[in-house]
């Protein structure tokens, strides 16, 4: 069981539709240590289905988390096998997510409410499962917002045996906020996940929400355990290109620049088309990673332009390439 300490310093948040294999493959090009996690996958998915279209990944993805959604222990528990199985070195129950789908389905942030609920599943998923299990969180739902109330939450998930958490720093609105809005209209409170560290220095705290730069992960990390970044990371890709040696203390391995990694991904589309997956399913991840510089609008517009149509290869990708001064 590989530990994973050292790789939540920093880490990838799960975003639906975003933190695809396609996109981690892309991540990883960039920095060799940060921890990536997968999109959410509902646990009645991945049990009705072929496992391979949730779980497959590629090898150098490394260190990988898989996040479950889902509130049934034994249901869990199975799925969280299928992940060790599949070599996944993490499972991260998600106890945040506050969309209405997930609610019906009685998981995501809704399951603050029944932190006993909570603790069952994590008993469950570490009674079959030997890779840790972990939880990520917000800081409350509606007008649970005391610190009570995520205090008690917390404790009673670690009596399960759970020392990680990841902590969303804004509580979630279950009824009357988009899940969008609810990423960015609830005040971000770090000081209560501060707070969380102080009073239980034995766990492991990362903070989720609002980071923007590298500096922001260090000076974060002076308090706490790791950092989680989402939508930065997806937006802006080269975001991560100091991130080993600034955030690791690692050499910095990645390439020169974002025309040198678009280079080294390629070799990828390539292989994945030829196994039938579409070039557009890969590229929608490419639109940020030139953001700011001079002819990024163009690239962006050959890339969105061209990549569904019939019969189009990675050309297209260099075609776009070009259009960066």
């Amino acid at each position: 069981m590989q530990d994973l300490t050292h790789n939540r310093r920093l880490s990838i948040a799960p975003m639906l539709d975003w933190s695809d294999r396609h996109m981690r493959y892309l991540w990883r090009l960039i920095s060799k240590d940060v921890l990536l996690y997968s999109e959410m996958v509902v646990t009645h998915a991945l049990m009705h289905a072929e496992p391979k279209r949730f779980l497959q990944y590629k090898q150098d993805e490394h260190p990988i988390a898989l996040q479950l959604g889902g509130s049934d222990p034994q249901m869990l528990a199975t799925c969280a096998r299928m992940a060790e199985d599949w070599g996944y070195d993490e499972v991260n129950l998600n106890c945040g997510c506050p969309s209405d789908r997930v609610q019906s389905g009685r998981f995501g942030a809704c399951l603050m409410a029944e932190p006993n609920v909570v603790a069952e599943c994590v008993s469950a998923m570490r009674a079959a499962v030997k890779i840790p299990i972990t939880v990520k969180t917000r800081i409350g739902i509606d007008h649970n917002d005391s610190w009570e109330f995520f205090e008690t939450f917390i404790r009673t998930v670690e009596s399960a045996g759970c020392n990680t958490f990841t902590i969303h720093a804004r509580k979630a609105w279950l009824q009357g906020l988009s899940p969008k809005e609810n990423r960015e209209k609830p005040p971000l409170q770090y000081d209560v996940a501060y707070r969380l560290k102080k009073e239980r220095p034995h766990l492991n705290i990362s903070l989720n929400g609002g980071v923007k730069t590298l500096q922001d992960v260090n000076s974060i990390l002076q308090n706490l355990d790791g950092v989680m970044v989402g939508r930065e990371a997806y937006e802006n890709p080269w975001f991560l290109a100091d991130a080993d040696p600034l955030v690791f203390g690692r050499p910095r391995t990645c390439p020169s620049d974002e025309k040198e990694l678009l280079e080294a991904y390629i070799p990828y589309l390539e292989e994945q088309m030829a196994e039938g997956v579409p070039l557009h399913i890969m590229t929608k991840h490419l639109l940020g990673l030139f953001s700011g510089k001079p002819g990024a609008r163009k690239f962006r517009q050959i890339m969105g332009e061209g990549a569904c149509r019939p019969g189009v290869g990675v050309q297209l990708v260099r075609d776009a390439m070009a259009a960066i001064r």
